[in-house]
Parts: structure tokens; C-alpha cells; sequence
């Protein structure tokens, strides 16, 4: 590779110059300017930026860690991100813990290795235990889709009872008084939110918490619900609606409902939650508990940036925004 040495040699200067050349020109003359540029060109020279960022002592990538690639809804939060990084000229390195604690823990230590800008995480150790010890490299963070109270430092997240309540209270008022909640790993905070908030809806509207049939899975994705579905099958008396924890899951169980013959929404309707672009594609459209994915990525960054910049007066905030229900054919009570 070409280095800075080289250049020097080739323009004719010091490799003090070019460096001054190259980060703070104010400090060279135009006519040396130039030749050091000539010399970039002719060389094809690309300076380390990773070496630049140690010596300046702030890097211009931030780290986002999050559980599920294959969710749309991370897709979204990443979206999210990149738009309030590239707006500041910063880049986000992209990784994926698959909810597995050892890999979390492996690429925290990557990116204190690689000395961060800062970190967004979706951490797969609810507890944020496995940040405890990532705190003594001074990097800060910002907790996406968590609230986790033991930890000073920021937060985005939605309202998760309220969303499993928004879902549940739109079936009851459709007319469905036994409900099934097919749901993701339990241990999961998000899936015992939105479980708090459909058994509120069914106290609300004066139903017993029995009306509602619980159907736990040990993963969120399309095959667990086509699984969740088979079980939903063999239960009697049938539920005339499901509730799922994210929409993954329900596109799973409506292909189930659709290979048995079962008719949605005029047998059962669906409800989703997340509202990614597939709900509205689905086979019948979803109807789904919206959450605004791209601006909690987007809000997370602004916040992890506020933060590394030069603003002595930043003050941790714990933002929870309000999800919203999207009514589509999967639960229009008009369709039974």
C-alpha cells in the first residue's frame, strides 16, 4: 500500500507537511496544498482513517446492536439510525446478536477494540448486565426497544402495554370474547408488556383473564408461527381471534389458518404487532400495532450523538413513544 512516507517523498515535503496537508490545510500554503494533492492523485494514497480517528481520539463510526437481522422491524431501526448518522458525516457498523448473550458480549469487546464513536443496543441480556462491564471504557450507549432501569444512559422505546391493549380492545370490540395470544420467548420483556396490556383490555371490558389463551414460542420468527398455528388448531373450544406479539409470527399462523382451510378474518382474525411492510402485503392485509421503527432509530442516534459531542449539559432521557393500531382486513369485524 502507499504510504504517507511516499507521498512526501513524491511531493517533496515532510511527512509532517502532508499530515497538516491532509487534516488541518490551514496550516500550509496553497502552493504546497497542491502539491501534496498532486502527489495523492498520482499515488492513488487513501490515508487510515481508523489511525486518524485514534490520534484525534473521536471516531466517526457509532455501533448499533441488534437482536434480529431477519426482523424487518430491526431493518427499520437501522434505517432509522443511518439517516441521523449520515446527516452528521458518521457511518453505523451493523451487527447482530441473534439474542445470543456470548455473541453480545464478543462484539462489545469489538467495538471497545475499535474505539466507537458510541454504541446503540437491543440488548440480548435484558438485564444489561453484559454492559456493566463495557461501562469502564468510558464509550457511551443508548438502549433501543429497552428500558433498563439499572443503567444511567438513554433510552427509545414504545409503550408496550399500551400496544398489546390497543390490540386486544379493538378484537373485544369486534365481538370476540376468547382470545388467543400466540407469543414470542416469554422472557422477553416486550412479550409480557404486551401481555399485561391485552389481560387489561379483557378486565376493562369485564372478560376473565381465562378469556384469553396463551401459545408461547422459543423464537419470533415466521416458523414459530406456523408452529403457534398448528397448536391454535388443536384447541377447543376455539378462540375466534389471535393476537401475536409481532408480525413475524402472525404471517406465520395466518399460513397455517390458510393451508387448513380456516378463513380469515371470517373464522378468526389476526392481529400483529410492529406493522412492517409485509403486513400490509400479506395474503389478507394485517392489521397490526404500529411502531415507529425508523424514528426510534432515528431518535437513538440523535440522542448517542448529542451525547459524544461537545455538550456538557446532556442530561440521559428515557423516551417511550405511543404505538398505534392499524386497522386492516385480517380483523374487520364486518368480515366475520
Amino acid at each position: 500500500m502507499v504510504s504517507i512516507k511516499d507521498v512526501a517523498r513524491r511531493a517533496g515535503v515532510s511527512i509532517g507537511t502532508v499530515s497538516n496537508a491532509l487534516n488541518r490545510p490551514d496550516r500550509v500554503s496553497p502552493a504546497t496544498r497542491a502539491r501534496v494533492a498532486s502527489a495523492v492523485d498520482e499515488l492513488g494514497y487513501v490515508r487510515s482513517e481508523s489511525a486518524r480517528q485514534l490520534r484525534a481520539g473521536q471516531s466517526r463510526i457509532m455501533a448499533l446492536l441488534v437482536l434480529d437481522m431477519g426482523n424487518p422491524f430491526f431493518v427499520d431501526i437501522a434505517r432509522g439510525a443511518e439517516q441521523a448518522a449520515r446527516a452528521e458525516g458518521l457511518g453505523v457498523m451493523l451487527c447482530n446478536s441473534e439474542q445470543d448473550k456470548t455473541a453480545e458480549e464478543l462484539y462489545l469487546s469489538l467495538f471497545a477494540e475499535q474505539r466507537v464513536r458510541g454504541v446503540l443496543i437491543t440488548p440480548a441480556d435484558e438485564t444489561g448486565t453484559t454492559m456493566k462491564s463495557f461501562q469502564r471504557h468510558g464509550i457511551p450507549y443508548v438502549f433501543v426497544d429497552r428500558v433498563v432501569a439499572a443503567h444511567e444512559a438513554c433510552s427509545v422505546s414504545v409503550d408496550d402495554v399500551a400496544g398489546g391493549e390497543l390490540a386486544v380492545r379493538h378484537l373485544i370490540e369486534g365481538g370476540h370474547t376468547s382470545i388467543a395470544y400466540v407469543s414470542g420467548p416469554p422472557h422477553l420483556a416486550q412479550c409480557q408488556d404486551r401481555l399485561t396490556g391485552a389481560l387489561k383490555a379483557l378486565s376493562d371490558a369485564g372478560l376473565q383473564p381465562d378469556s384469553l389463551t396463551v401459545l408461547e414460542n422459543s423464537a419470533d420468527g415466521v416458523a414459530s408461527g406456523r408452529d403457534a398455528g398448528s397448536r391454535f388448531l388443536g384447541v377447543h373450544p376455539r378462540p375466534t381471534a389471535i393476537f401475536c406479539s409481532n408480525d413475524l409470527l402472525a404471517l406465520g399462523v395466518l399460513q397455517t389458518l390458510f393451508a387448513a382451510g380456516v378463513r380469515v378474518p371470517d373464522e378468526v382474525s389476526i392481529v400483529g404487532y410492529d406493522d412492517i411492510e409485509f403486513a400490509e402485503a400479506a395474503a389478507v392485509p394485517l392489521t397490526s400495532v404500529r411502531q415507529p421503527a425508523v424514528t426510534m432509530g432515528r431518535t437513538a442516534a440523535e440522542l448517542l450523538i448529542h451525547e459524544t459531542g461537545e455538550n456538557p449539559e446532556h442530561v440521559h432521557q428515557r423516551i417511550a413513544f405511543q404505538p398505534e393500531l392499524v386497522v386492516r382486513n385480517s380483523s374487520l369485524p364486518g368480515q366475520r
